[in-house]
């Protein structure tokens, strides 16, 4: 038995085991949490002392695996949380099996074709092939986006359970008192039914966006992929084509992941 209080230097046998096991639960409790989580929380979802919980709370946040929420006593995720999601992506399959899916993508509509993935409640750029016409639309990759806004996000969120379009709601809300939730909930909707979702001058000025979700085996979306560039090529002429384009190329990926390609 212990006291609640073992510290978190490394050691050898059951104590070094016991303290590492602590600090990995706690990561994993953030990465389940749906809201910003504070020291009585933690303590109390795994049975652990407060005070134990304040080091490793201040152990990760030295090292930007989490961050204190502004104004709050409570953590979240930091940046280096997400760059170790962002390299356990990329270390996997999806990438190669994205990689010549969009290249053809990005033939077929002359367009930069992007590969999203759902990191936490947020979701990254993790590749892109740049259109080869002079005026284009280029992403950053690595940093993380919120999942209300733009055609990336939303071909992600719609497909996503309930508390995640709830928290999207209330972002929205809280920049805009005069946001209408159940206008954005109904295009939710219809961009679940429909598969695809399109952005017209949202992120980003003079920008547009056309995009659709692939799942993994089981059905969970993974990410989004989307065909981008200057609004002004975005037209209606040709929209429904290119609409295609994105959504089959999307559905190859889904295919990848499964095994079927």
């Amino acid at each position: 038995m212990t006291d609640g209080t073992t510290d978190l230097s490394p050691g050898t046998g059951s104590r070094g085991t016991e303290s590492a096991d602590r600090v990995a639960d706690v990561l994993l409790l953030f990465a389940r949490a749906e809201h910003p989580l504070g020291v009585s929380k933690i303590a109390r979802s795994l049975s652990l002392s407060k005070a134990v919980v304040h080091r490793i709370l201040q152990s990760l946040t030295s090292r930007s695996l989490l961050q204190v929420v502004p104004g709050d006593s409570t953590y979240i995720l930091g940046p280096a949380a997400t760059s170790l999601s962002a390299r356990a992506w990329s270390q996997m399959d999806v990438r190669t099996i994205a990689a010549p899916i969009l290249r053809r993508l990005r033939e077929e509509t002359l367009e930069t074709t992007t590969l999203s993935v759902l990191v936490g409640h947020h979701r990254i750029y993790l590749d892109q092939f740049e259109s080869r016409q002079e005026v284009k639309m280029v992403v950053e990759l690595g940093p993380r986006f919120a999942l209300h806004s733009g055609a990336s996000s939303r071909s992600i969120l719609a497909f996503l359970p309930e508390p995640f379009i709830a928290e999207a709601v209330r972002h929205l809300r809280a920049a805009d008192p005069d946001f209408d939730a159940d206008a954005y909930r109904h295009e939710l909707e219809q961009v679940h039914s429909k598969g695809f979702a399109v952005s017209l001058n949202e992120r980003n000025t003079g920008a547009a966006a056309i995009a659709a979700p692939f799942f993994d085996a089981a059905g969970n979306v993974m990410g989004s992929i989307s065909s981008c560039g200057p609004v002004f090529r975005y037209g209606e002429e040709g929209h429904e084509d290119h609409v295609r384009l994105v959504i089959n190329a999307a559905r190859a990926i889904t295919a990848g992941l499964a095994g079927d390609a």
